[in-house]
């Protein structure tokens, strides 16, 4: 295994949701030499000085300035991705107690597939806030890491019809159950003492929370020759790893930006996601004069790295027959002509140009013209800020399952490519 997949395997373990995403992107960066920049804070950056900077903990915009030259004159070459992934949330008043079973409530969270929730052994993680002793609010990341919830199928012997496409009540079928007792439990006294085995011992009231369901099987390689990575969260962690990696590999004296939102699986629309203001204001901040942003602008691209469908072998009906990628063949470039995907001649062409440089081949996926096509924060971060974009990503299989799979040489392969594009001197 190389190293590449060994810190990508430990980054999808490490991070169950966006909040520790981000968490571990952090350590990464703080060990390659980054430096926080508070957004309550002043900010004063020098010539290839290294940054990053958060927004509701769960999205975070990391950067490198240029070495020789003013920003307006380098722009920045950019990669996005996003830290979310669909899943399900417990609820504000979750507890339910039914036929002696203690449940939790939940809400699903973007796109889920929901077949494949069923049966796992499931751990719960996420952000609460809470007042100390002293009557100060302070919020903590928790991780109950072990399985401590499960929802249960239905036995055929009593639906007879599921094998033929049941639908799943996401209000009656998917309540978790945490185990027995003689009536319903207190969540939030669990997320105390849970924090309590994780060292935060000062909680006087528990206020709120933001908690996740998610499987604790971790991270594998699979396959005769283990050229599968399969994993929760794949989409699209594995997007804000490459990009992570690449940025601390890139050996460059340009500008260089990684973006990772969050939200996109429900929209974008938040402070924190890529229709929020995040991106634009950290520009602004370091190009405040209108007249050089737009110069800078004019400068820059952005690479926008979300994973593709692959075409799968039992339903290669689904793909148009020209446009079907393969996993392990090389990443996608995704397009759209109805602006689905940001991406046009100019960037894709740039894009193929530099995987020949690093001897990568590249593949390319259109939707068919019967079906609806997904998007990504491609085209929304262009549209805010202005940049030319080109949306990209990795071939994979079961897309927002539980469990999803990709291509060990495709990652490897779009680092190459990523790292290639941090320092190539014209954008």
């Amino acid at each position: 295994m190389s190293s590449c997949i060994a810190n990508l395997i430990k980054f999808l373990h490490q991070s169950p949701t966006p909040y520790h995403a981000v968490n571990s992107m952090v350590d990464r960066l703080a060990s390659m030499g980054f430096s926080e920049l508070r957004e309550a804070d002043e900010w004063s950056v020098e010539k290839g000085g290294r940054y990053f900077s958060i927004r509701n903990g769960s999205s975070i915009v990391a950067w490198v300035m240029p070495a020789n030259k003013p920003l307006t004159e380098s722009g920045f070459r950019m990669v996005g991705a996003h830290t979310d992934s669909p899943c399900l949330k417990v609820k504000p008043e979750p507890e339910l107690y039914r036929n002696g079973y203690q449940q939790l409530g939940v809400e699903v969270y973007g796109g889920a597939l929901l077949n494949p929730w069923f049966d796992r052994d499931l751990s719960m993680a996420g952000r609460v806030s809470y007042l100390n002793a002293e009557g100060v609010r302070c919020k903590a990341l928790v991780d109950f890491k072990k399985p401590v919830a499960v929802i249960p199928s239905l036995a055929i012997h009593l639906d007879r019809e599921a094998n033929k496409g049941r639908s799943i009540n996401a209000q009656t079928y998917l309540p978790a159950i945490l185990g027995q007792g003689d009536e319903k439990c207190d969540f939030k006294a669990m997320l105390t003492q849970q924090l309590g085995e994780e060292g935060v011992d000062d909680v006087a009231q528990m206020l709120d929370y933001e908690i996740s369901l998610y499987d604790v099987q971790p991270p594998a390689l699979l396959g005769m020759s283990e050229e599968f990575v399969l994993s929760a969260r794949l989409d699209n962690l594995l997007s804000c790893f490459m990009g992570l990696e690449s940025l601390v590999a890139a050996n460059s004296d340009e500008g260089m930006l990684l973006v990772c939102n969050d939200h996109e699986e429900v929209g974008s629309m938040s402070a924190a996601g890529a229709q929020g203001p995040m991106l634009s204001q950290v520009i602004e901040r370091l190009v405040p004069d209108v007249e050089s942003r737009v110069r800078m602008i004019s400068r820059s691209m952005m690479i926008s790295a979300d994973n593709a469908h692959g075409i799968h072998p039992n339903f290669a009906d689904k793909h148009d027959a020209n446009h079907g990628p393969l996993i392990n063949a090389g990443p996608v470039i995704k397009l759209n002509a109805n602006q689905r995907y940001a991406t046009n001649s100019e960037t894709s062409g740039l894009f193929r140009d530099l995987a020949q440089q690093v001897d990568v081949p590249v593949q390319s996926f259109v939707v068919r013209s019967d079906m609806a096509c997904g998007s990504t924060i491609g085209p929304i971060t262009s549209a805010e800020i202005g940049v030319k974009t080109l949306d990209i990503g990795v071939p994979q299989f079961a897309m927002h399952s539980i469990r999803e799979m990709a291509g060990v040489k495709d990652v490897e392969s779009l680092v190459k490519v990523l790292t290639r594009f941090y320092e190539e001197e014209n954008v």
